[in-house]
């Protein structure tokens, strides 16, 4: 092939493709500069004497205003907190700084509801101002519970009995839904239908390997993603769910998280270590990023669409932040060892960015031995 040829093939492709092709060039030959500057705003942990394992966090989730945070998870409980209050610090005049203020679950939580069964997902109902929050749970239930009334308004469980790894809802229609299952299936049903019925039932791979994560797009309200167990993620049309537009092929172990990231971008996260971000359009890795540990739990992952920022957690018991330019990690951070020692399988198991648009961002991280710690992060002047 000459070089004309090379040319003329460019030209034929999409403008907005080759344009993000060019930028993505770009910023991976860009040093590499951390802009933000990350500080430990609050630790929330428990007095109790039950074992760090009963209390584990397996979601951590901000409502659509980012004023409430919900977190689920072994405890058989979500928890409701303030944000606003949970940020307010003691200022330590000695060192000329914010102190970093230590609460206990009790005193720093809003309220909480008890659930039914050990909790895997926790997802905000859009439209609904922070009133009714959904659950997926060990025992195979999608329940969803009314905050004001603190009580379940709607419950269905098609999944026989398996255990559901994730729940989401559309943005551009929240009364649909959606479920990922051990079953190896993802649901797709209407709130505004009682009993069993779903709308649809999609199964990503032959085998019925493990649906583990599933998300709307938030951009293009049509498509939905899956990550499996098969190694592979999914794109579907909810209009026409009986093939998937996308494979994406890459990863080495199960695929744990999917989250998009923009507009015709996602992030996958895997038990291989890794995270990648991929082109919807063409099923290609942009970028692969490392340094992080997993090879066995889930260890959250979430993405701040504003500031680019990709934040995930570690079996080696630390928080991690990516830049979406540069493959290795900008910041990490050690959780702190609240608890009394006993346990040497500490891990970060879940965190959530603040989706807020401006120059400060925040960042929760959740562990294994239900402890939250939260962080705030500036941009730095240079």
């Amino acid at each position: 092939m000459n070089f004309t040829h090379v040319q003329e093939l460019e030209r034929e492709r999409p403008e907005k493709e080759v344009e993000r092709e060019r930028e993505e060039e770009e910023e991976e030959k860009a040093p590499q500069q951390c802009e933000w500057e990350f500080n430990l705003s609050t630790v929330i942990s428990s007095n109790s004497s039950v074992g760090a394992v009963s209390d584990t966090v397996g979601v951590i989730e901000f409502d659509p205003s980012d004023r409430l945070l919900a977190t689920g998870g072994i405890a058989r409980k979500i928890r409701i907190y303030n944000i606003n209050s949970l940020l307010l610090q003691r200022p330590d005049t000695a060192q000329g700084r914010q102190d970093t203020s230590f609460l206990d679950h009790l005193t720093a939580c809003e309220y909480y509801i008890c659930t039914p069964a050990k909790l895997s997902s926790v997802r905000w109902k859009p439209d609904t101002a922070g009133r009714v929050i959904g659950s997926g749970d060990y025992d195979g239930v999608v329940t969803e519970y009314d905050l004001e009334r603190r009580v379940p308004v709607f419950e269905r469980d098609e999944h026989g009995g398996r255990r559901i790894w994730s729940v989401d809802y559309s943005h551009w229609n929240p009364v649909f839904g959606a479920s990922g299952s051990d079953d190896g299936t993802t649901q797709l049903w209407d709130t505004r239908c009682g009993g069993d019925e779903c709308v649809a039932v999609v199964q990503p791979s032959v085998g019925r390997s493990p649906v583990c994560c599933v998300e709307f797009d938030p951009f293009v309200g049509e498509f939905v993603a899956v990550g499996c167990a098969d190694r592979k993620a999914y794109s579907y049309d909810i209009r026409n769910i009986s093939r998937p537009v996308s494979v994406f092929v890459g990863h080495q172990k199960t695929v744990s998280y999917v989250r998009f990231l923009g507009e015709r971008t996602m992030v996958s996260a895997a038990t291989d270590g890794c995270l990648k971000l991929w082109d919807m359009d063409s099923a290609r890795v942009i970028r692969t990023y490392k340094g992080h540990v997993n090879n066995r739990s889930f260890v959250g992952l979430s993405v701040w669409r504003h500031g680019g920022l990709l934040g995930c957690g570690s079996e080696s018991n630390e928080a991690f932040v990516y830049d979406k330019r540069w493959s290795e990690p900008i910041w990490v951070r050690g959780l702190d060892r609240i608890t009394e020692p006993g346990s040497e399988d500490r891990f970060v198991s879940g965190v959530c960015w603040r989706q807020v648009e401006e120059d400060q961002c925040t960042l929760v991280a959740g562990g294994s031995d239900g402890v939250l710690q939260v962080f705030v992060g500036k941009r730095r002047l240079f």
